[in-house]
């Protein structure tokens, strides 16, 4: 027997929960379907659990700068197994709530398994069938592990790091990449003492990000001691009977006595094994699903939205993305559209980069120099004024022409991490340099470096 839904999602992650959600609360008969853990890499690998080990990281950073404020500190050594007991706790809660509040509350039903398409209006898990009027794709993406790399199945992704190392803190740590992921991994594990080892591969570190940025969070590196090799290709991995890695790169080099390697290298879209080929859904080359600017795709009745389409890979766009959905198709809202301009996002260094709309870089290149003007400062907050690392604030703003309407603005240093959402609106809302400059500031914080900017 086949059950019928108005809308079915595909996906238990942010964007998923987010359009069942919304759909249920305008009377909607909906199912979400999901083989693993609800709340998708957010909850489960990803932004929960990397934030929790942030704020670990961090704290080791205030025990310090507690000893320079004049406080008598005794360090003891972490207790690894601790902090991930407790973080897995705080997930497992989530998990929790999401089963017995979450979709119980909302009367959305959970079908627990693997989705594949039977036809464009039938879905198949674990033997039984299932149709729906619309059908959410919401699968995300995973991150992978080379295959042309002898030995690199011996490494890990961001996956297995909040997963497998439970027991024992790696002391001696390579992570592979330059993305956001990469170095958010790295600067957590070398603020909790574990010797790093950062390569890029040849590939510039954060090359979609402002220059400022790329700059002044490698100074940061390079301050944490962390172990920079740009140019470094692993060419092998190697396993030896005690557990530990010799990684050998393409120069002829190589790194003994490796804990762990992590692989931060990218992300794919998950629509492998959905069985796409008996739809006729449209999909490019690198796997992702081409939809619409209303998140359809090219058959009527069938949705993507979040990781799997491609446009901004960040959990507030799919559950936003989500909830409009769910407005348009049964709230009767039919302009409640998603826009992924202009958004805000926060990579979770130590310190925080924030960082929202055209680098200045991009504006040069889109409206040319001479209709861009830069605003820009950097200082030593007042918090590090008595600590002896002085990690200094950077921020600018791009605007463009007479009116210098704001079109960009990149920060890095204690705090921007919360600064950035207020500013957020009003950049949103059309926001200009003058509009700033009438915003009498608050003192004394580092965000009334902002509106005080010359």
């Amino acid at each position: 027997m086949t059950s019928h839904y108005d809308l079915i999602a595909i996906g238990a992650g942010s964007g998923g929960l987010s359009v069942v959600e919304r759909a249920s609360e305008y009377g909607a008969k909906t199912a979400v379907i999901e083989s693993g853990e609800l709340g998708g890499t957010c909850v489960n690998v990803g932004c929960v659990p990397k934030k929790i080990m942030w704020y670990g990281a961090g704290l080791a950073h205030s025990l310090q700068d507690a000893e320079d404020y004049g406080y008598e500190v005794t360090r003891g050594k972490l207790d690894w197994k601790k902090l991930i007991e407790k973080r897995n706790n705080y997930i497992g809660n989530i998990n929790d709530w999401y089963k017995d509040s979450f979709l119980s509350e909302r009367n959305i039903d959970l079908i627990q398994g693997f989705a594949r398409f039977v036809d464009e209006k039938t879905i198949s898990v674990d033997g039984k069938t299932y149709t729906a009027d619309k059908i959410v794709i919401s699968t995300g993406g995973y991150p992978f592990i080379p295959s042309d790399i002898p030995g690199a199945e011996y490494g890990i992704t961001s996956d297995e790091f909040f997963n497998d190392l439970d027991e024992k803190q790696p002391q001696k740590v390579v992570v592979v990449g330059g993305g956001y992921i990469a170095l958010e991994l790295a600067m957590l594990m070398s603020g909790l003492e574990s010797e790093v080892h950062l390569l890029h591969q040849g590939r510039p570190m954060l090359r979609k990000f402002d220059g400022t940025l790329r700059r002044a969070l490698r100074q940061q590196l390079e301050d944490d001691a962390i172990n920079i090799n740009d140019n470094a290709i692993v060419a092998s991995v190697e396993r030896l009977n005690n557990g530990k890695l010799t990684i050998a790169y393409t120069d002829g080099t190589s790194l003994s006595n490796v804990d762990s390697l992590i692989w931060a290298i990218g992300r794919r879209p998950n629509t492998a094994n959905l069985d796409l080929e008996n739809t006729s859904i449209a999909v490019n080359d690198n796997g992702t699903i081409i939809v619409n600017d209303v998140e359809q795709t090219n058959v009527e009745h069938i949705y993507a939205l979040g990781d799997i389409i491609g446009k901004a890979e960040l959990t507030p766009v799919a559950i936003a993305a989500g909830r409009r959905l769910g407005d348009r198709l049964y709230g009767k809202k039919p302009n409640r559209k998603m826009s992924y301009d202009d958004i805000a996002t926060v990579m979770f260094t130590h310190p925080p980069i924030a960082t929202m709309g055209l680098s200045e870089e991009d504006a040069v290149k889109l409206h040319g120099g001479d209709h861009v003007k830069v605003y820009k400062t950097d200082f030593v907050p007042m918090y590090h004024s008595l600590t002896r690392h002085k990690v200094k604030t950077h921020m600018k703003l791009i605007v463009l022409g007479e009116e210098e309407k704001i079109v960009g603005c990149h920060m890095i240093g204690t705090g921007v991490d919360e600064m950035m959402q207020g500013f957020a609106v009003a950049i949103r809302m059309g926001a200009t340099k003058q509009d700033f400059d009438d915003t009498i500031a608050i003192h004394p914080v580092s965000a009334e470096e902002l509106v005080t900017m010359r």
